[in-house]
């Protein structure tokens, strides 16, 4: 869905459009994939505070957004997540191989600008 304006009036419309997954029988299954965001907003609140990790735990919930929401996931990421948060999403999209290169955030940030966040690297490589 390229040319799409994520808002928050318009978050909801661009996942059910973007949503894949034929075992879904109910919007409350649709609405506990959206609240994988919130699941990923918590533990990445967690690392920062407490700087504990839980990096099976995120991968998880990477992997099942991708495989609701496909390529939509990443701008969906990026629009619901602080900038302060970028850095360890970015390094888990590029681990999973999300990330496409020069992928352009909103009109002025590109994910090259965006470093990856190097003590998540380490903890991925053990993975």
């Amino acid at each position: 869905m390229k040319n799409f304006e994520l808002t928050e009036e318009t978050f909801l419309i661009y996942a059910a459009k973007n949503y894949n997954n034929p075992a879904c029988a109910s919007l409350k299954e649709f609405h506990g994939d959206i609240k994988r965001f919130k699941y990923i907003k918590r533990l990445l609140k967690k690392y920062k505070k407490t700087g504990i990790l839980s990096e099976r735990l995120l991968l998880n919930h990477f992997i099942l957004l991708r495989n609701v929401f496909d390529e939509a996931m990443v701008p969906m990421l990026f629009f619901r997540f602080e900038k302060e948060y970028w850095s360890e999403i970015k390094t888990f999209l590029v681990y999973l191989n999300y990330l496409k290169d020069n992928y352009q955030i909103n009109d002025d940030v590109n994910e090259s600008s965006i470093p990856l966040e190097e003590t998540i690297v380490d903890k991925l490589r053990k993975v």
